[in-house]
């Protein structure tokens, strides 16, 4: 283990690790240095590799095989942070960059070092302007010290970092939209192939990573890929950052194995639902999840990439979003239908117009003013969509509105009866 039982949000028993000082008192950038004047980029990408590191904004891919594929044959490289978190029920990035951001960013140099980039981007949502302007002068203070800039630690390498603000645009977390927002464009998704790694950032080789993933890095070059598969899983190592919300009473984030249940994370790190409530739902990967039925086989799920789909989940970024007896999933249905109506960029078809008619059949349900085969043509929308849309968003549109008439049909039937809740409030 570590110096400390953090990984990766070791600021809350480090004070002022936001400070340079400070997170170079505590180990910070020898991993940078070692990888730097005593590994060749290979390597660095081996290691992150062997560790079994996967991918932290949703996907799960393995990050070191992601390194891997980038083009040797085509020059210059890029690298580029996914720090647009926008994904409802999600706010661990948001913790990083504001309570150890100098361990993400030594990750953004180690990631740009294996894949021989000379220069990085760091792509933060609008809402991010002050994170922003606090890893402005986070990455002045390090070019100041010599961590960025030219002749790394008296290498060859040189390295500068750039921080890019969006416009608040939930597609824009899209990899490939990302990148056309970044080139100036419209944040509107490309189609794949050619994927970043062979057609990314101005048309050349790109590695495109979440915030979390990166801010691991540092700590496996420096501690090694076997300490890192001492936690959780085989197929899931590592620690992992839940972002728990909803009806708990002790919402926020929860750095845990990969592998621990849903239950150690609602009752015991999250204190339960609400007083005489009890947990109806969980929608794991936040908006763009299924509800899955919260039974006992539920609960006891361990929360990995591979298990929570056994119970009808995703893990995603593991947004865990608590829904309890008093809320009506209509409701929570039409609310999350409307935010994909409103996100969806419009470029294709059966996106653009699915989540419009998803929206207005939500809202004819909880309204009251629904047919009786409403509620199944919702369904059939949805099916329609699937497998159609150029991107995610759209496929993520249709994952609550279908698994919860699947799973939660009789409250459709009397969604006209059902007040709304106190949820309703936030």
């Amino acid at each position: 283990m570590a110096d400390n039982g953090y990984v990766l949000l070791r600021h809350r028993e480090i004070p002022d690790l936001d400070s340079l000082e400070v997170y170079r008192k505590h180990g910070g950038f020898q991993a940078l240095e070692k990888a730097v004047t005593r590994m060749k980029p290979a390597e660095v990408t081996e290691v992150v590799k062997a560790s079994g590191l996967r991918g932290r904004g949703g996907a799960g891919f393995p990050t070191g095989l992601k390194w891997a594929f980038m083009d040797n044959q085509i020059w210059p490289h890029y690298v580029v942070a996914n720090a647009d978190e926008s994904e409802p029920g999600t706010f661990k990035d948001r913790e990083i960059m504001e309570g150890n951001p100098y361990q993400f960013l030594e990750g953004v140099a180690i990631c740009a070092y294996a894949v021989q980039a000379h220069l990085a981007y760091v792509y933060l949502r609008g809402e991010f302007w002050q994170i922003a302007e606090r890893l402005d002068s986070h990455l002045a203070a390090m070019e100041a010290a010599g961590l960025l800039g030219e002749r790394l630690f008296g290498s060859d390498y040189s390295l500068r970092i750039r921080t890019h603000l969006g416009a608040g645009a939930y597609i824009c977390g899209e990899e490939t939209a990302m990148l056309e927002s970044l080139e100036g464009k419209l944040g509107q998704p490309r189609l794949r192939p050619p994927f970043p790694a062979t057609f990314g950032l101005y048309g050349k080789p790109t590695v495109v990573n979440n915030v979390e993933t990166l801010t691991n890095v540092p700590r496996i070059i420096e501690f090694g890929a076997d300490w890192y598969r001492s936690m959780g899983t085989e197929k899931s190592p590592g620690p992992k950052i839940f972002s728990l919300s909803g009806c708990v009473n002790k919402p926020g984030n929860y750095e845990l194995p990969l592998g621990t249940t849903f239950r150690h994370l609602i009752f015991e790190c999250g204190g339960g639902v609400p007083e005489g409530n009890s947990v109806k739902a969980i929608m794991s990967a936040g908006a763009s999840s299924s509800l899955i039925v919260a039974n006992d086989q539920a609960l006891d799920t361990p929360m990995d990439y591979e298990s929570v789909p056994n119970v009808g989940g995703q893990l995603g970024s593991a947004s865990v979003i608590v829904i309890d007896s008093s809320v009506s999933i209509p409701w929570l249905i039409n609310k999350t239908v409307h935010f994909f109506r409103h996100e969806s960029c419009g470029k294709c078809t059966p996106c653009r117009e699915g989540t419009f008619w998803m929206g207005h059949l939500t809202q004819r349900i909880l309204d009251g003013t629904a047919k009786p085969e409403d509620v199944d043509l919702l369904y059939d929308v949805g099916g329609q969509m699937r497998g159609k849309c150029l991107c995610a968003l759209g496929e993520f549109s249709i994952e609550a509105p279908r698994s919860s008439i699947e799973r939660f049909r009789s409250e459709f039937d009397l969604a006209p009866s059902q007040p709304k809740t106190a949820v309703d409030q936030g």
